[in-house]
């Protein structure tokens, strides 16, 4: 397991960072090789660990993000509990090895392969748009690895990724450049935001867009794509067991509110509570909110 200084592996542009919780981020930013049975060879697989205690979460990030997602939340986080915030195959500041398709599988495989290398015991994951759909797949395939859900915005009851509103699928090439352009994700952040006047800052755009100097981004996403992502996962939703959590925006402009009481109503063990004043993000956007919620949650799960 290595710390590395920031700007040797998130690009020059990390010296852009002002806010304190950006620049206290990218100084804890660790790798780890991680065994996975995709190839002989150990993935360096980036993540970030803070805090203690008996019940540990993992984050999982959206589409086309990172870490950095994390930022205002993991420091809330770890006030009570251990907490880790994880960069998934093909995402983030993670390898992205040649040869390994990025795929649903794949990024399940990589993330079992974390959860043995760091738990061995069940867990509480945290996904966030795209990342609940990565959570709810996980747990689906591995419920004895999974003590709870916490489903911010997620993903998982629409066809496709999210992204599509946005962007031809599968991407090819010049649309993987047009993702790229600062305008444009300062466009979708702008809809992210319920105040996107206070959010959507020079700093945000920055820690946004760090990893789009890591070696294979746009490939990476174009093998995302091409496998089709995550879908709709309604039909197999009602087999969750583990108690549910699910946390969402109420001016969610990206995802919409109505996805919200599907997922309610078909899971089994699930609990809805709504982050006011806040869109699509509210891990940024209402940071101790989504803390504080997340606390009275996990203080519930048996031990």
């Amino acid at each position: 397991m290595t710390a590395i200084a920031p700007e040797t592996r998130l690009g020059s542009t990390v010296a852009n960072l002002t806010e304190d919780t950006s620049k206290n981020l990218a100084a804890a930013i660790q790798w780890q090789a991680i065994a996975t049975d995709l190839r002989e060879a150990p993935i360096e697989t980036s993540f970030v660990q803070l805090g203690q205690g008996d019940r540990p979460l993992l984050c999982l990030h959206g589409f086309d993000s990172s870490v950095f997602e994390f930022r205002r939340l993991l420091p809330q986080l770890a006030e009570q509990h251990s907490v880790r915030a994880l960069d998934c195959l093909g995402f983030g500041f993670t390898e992205r090895p040649e040869g390994i398709e990025i795929s649903p599988d794949t990024i399940r495989q990589h993330l079992w392969g974390c959860w043995q290398a760091w738990y061995q015991k069940p867990i509480v994951l945290v996904g966030a748009s795209m990342g609940g759909a990565i959570a709810i797949d996980f747990a689906l395939n591995y419920p004895e690895a999974v003590a709870g859900l916490i489903l911010i915005d997620s993903a998982g009851i629409a066809p496709g990724p999210w992204i599509g509103r946005f962007l031809p699928s599968p991407l090819d090439g010049w649309a993987v450049d047009f993702l790229g352009r600062p305008d444009v994700r300062r466009r979708i952040s702008e809809r992210a935001y319920h105040d996107p006047q206070r959010w959507v800052t020079p700093d945000a755009e920055t820690c946004a867009a760090l990893h789009l100097q890591q070696p294979g981004w746009r490939e990476g996403l174009r093998r995302f794509t091409r496998s089709g992502g995550y879908g709709s996962m309604r039909s197999r939703l009602p087999e969750l067991r583990q108690p549910t959590q699910l946390l969402w925006g109420r001016q969610d402009q990206i995802l919409g509110t109505k996805d919200a009481a599907v997922f309610q109503r078909l899971l089994p063990q699930s609990e809805l509570v709504w982050i006011d004043d806040c869109g699509h993000v509210p891990h940024l956007e209402q940071p101790r909110a989504t803390a504080e919620a997340i606390a009275t949650f996990v203080a519930t799960l048996p031990t």
